[in-house]
C-alpha cells in the first residue's frame, strides 16, 4: 500500500481573488491571518475544507478563504454547517460568524449544534455590536450601551458565550483577542483537531461602531493587570510580575496571594471550574483567554448517526426511497 503524501501549503495558498472589503483597522484582518496560518497547517487538502457564514461583517469570510465555501441565511450558518458535515463526515467544517448572527437570531442552531457534538468548528467574532446594519446592540452589548437601537441606553443583559457553551455541553470551549494571532492560531489549530464541537470566541474590534470596547484586554499597557492566561496544569497568576492570583475561597473566587494554598491550578478537563471561570470579567477580575474546557471523550453526532445507518442496513438491508416515502399506510383514490 502505497502512503498518500499531505498536502504542503503556505498561508498565502488560502488567498483569493476577492478583495476583502473589510473597513480599515477591523478586527477581521487578524483572525483572517491567523485562520490561514492554521488551515495552511492542518495537512488538509483545500477540497476538503468549508467554511460557513450567515450574515454579518464576519459573515464574508468563505469569500476570503481559497476553500469550498457557502454564505448562507442569517442565523442558519450551524444547520448548514451539520448538514455538509453529516452528507461527508471526511470534511473539515468552520462556521465564522459574528455575535449577532449566531447568538441573536442564530442561537438556538449555534446551541444545538453543540448540544449534539458534531465535528464542526464554530468560530464567533464579537465584538458587542451589529456593524454591518450600521450600529445595533447586539446580544452581548453590555447594560447601558448607548447605540441606534438603543438611545438611552441597552436595558438587556449581556449574553455570556463561554457559558452558554458550556451549558450546552461543548466539548471544545476556547477564547482569545483579535490581535493575539500566535494565542488564536494556537486555540484554532487544537479546535480543528478536536472530534467534537469547537468553539471559540474571538474579542474583535469594531474600529467604526464600537471602537476600542475590548482595548482594557488586548493593550500592551494594560493586558497583564486584565487578562489571565488559562494553561493546563498550571496556577491562575496574572499582574505585571504575576503577583496575583485567582483563588478559590469555599465557594467563591478571589484575588489573592500567589503564595496562598488555595491558589486555582488550571484543568482544562473540569467543567464545573471552567464554569467559574466563564463569570470572571472586568473590573473585578482578569478576563481569561485560551482553552476553558476539552472532553475528548464524549462521541460525536456524526459518529453516532452513521454508525446507526450501518447497523439499519445490515439488520434489514438496503431500501427503495419510493417504498420509504410511500410507506405501509397508503390508499388509492378511485371514481
Amino acid at each position: 500500500m502505497n502512503d498518500i503524501a499531505l498536502p504542503t501549503y503556505k498561508p498565502k495558498d488560502f488567498a483569493t481573488d476577492q478583495d476583502v472589503r473589510w473597513c480599515p483597522g477591523c478586527g477581521d484582518y487578524a483572525v483572517l491571518t491567523a485562520m490561514r496560518k492554521t488551515v495552511a497547517n492542518l495537512g488538509v487538502k483545500r477540497e476538503n475544507i468549508v467554511f460557513v457564514s450567515g450574515i454579518g461583517c464576519a459573515a464574508r469570510f468563505p469569500y476570503y478563504m481559497n476553500t469550498y465555501g457557502a454564505h448562507t441565511l442569517h442565523g442558519r450558518a450551524p444547520a448548514f454547517a451539520t448538514g455538509v458535515k453529516l452528507a461527508n463526515p471526511s470534511l473539515t467544517v468552520f462556521v465564522v460568524s459574528g455575535d449577532g448572527d449566531l447568538l441573536s437570531i442564530g442561537g438556538n442552531h449555534t446551541i444545538h449544534a453543540m448540544r449534539r457534538n458534531i465535528d464542526i468548528n464554530i468560530v464567533l467574532l464579537n465584538n458587542k455590536i451589529y456593524g454591518l446594519t450600521k450600529g445595533q446592540y447586539s446580544p452581548t452589548s453590555e447594560v447601558g450601551k448607548m447605540t441606534k437601537s438603543s438611545p438611552h441606553g441597552s436595558l438587556d443583559a449581556p449574553m455570556n458565550p463561554i457559558a452558554t457553551a458550556i451549558g450546552s455541553g461543548c466539548t471544545f470551549i476556547a477564547r482569545s483577542l483579535d490581535v493575539d494571532v500566535k494565542l488564536l492560531t494556537q486555540l484554532l489549530d487544537r479546535g480543528a483537531r478536536h472530534r467534537g464541537t469547537s468553539f471559540i470566541e474571538v474579542y474583535q474590534d469594531c474600529n467604526v461602531f464600537n471602537h476600542e470596547t475590548w482595548f482594557y484586554a488586548s493593550q500592551k499597557e494594560t493586558r497583564s493587570e486584565n487578562t489571565i492566561l488559562l494553561e493546563h496544569g498550571k496556577p491562575l497568576l496574572f499582574g505585571k510580575e504575576n503577583e496575583k492570583a485567582i483563588c478559590r475561597n469555599g465557594d467563591n473566587i478571589e484575588i489573592g496571594s500567589p503564595k496562598r494554598d488555595d491558589v486555582l491550578v488550571h484543568d482544562e478537563t473540569n467543567r464545573e471550574q471552567a464554569f467559574l471561570l466563564s463569570q470572571l470579567f472586568q473590573p473585578e477580575f482578569p478576563e481569561p483567554l485560551g482553552v476553558f474546557y476539552v472532553n475528548d471523550n464524549q462521541p460525536t453526532y456524526n459518529d453516532m448517526l452513521h454508525e446507526q445507518v450501518d447497523e439499519v442496513k445490515a439488520k434489514h438491508g438496503s431500501v427503495d426511497l419510493q417504498e420509504l416515502v410511500s410507506g405501509s399506510n397508503t390508499w388509492t383514490v378511485t371514481q
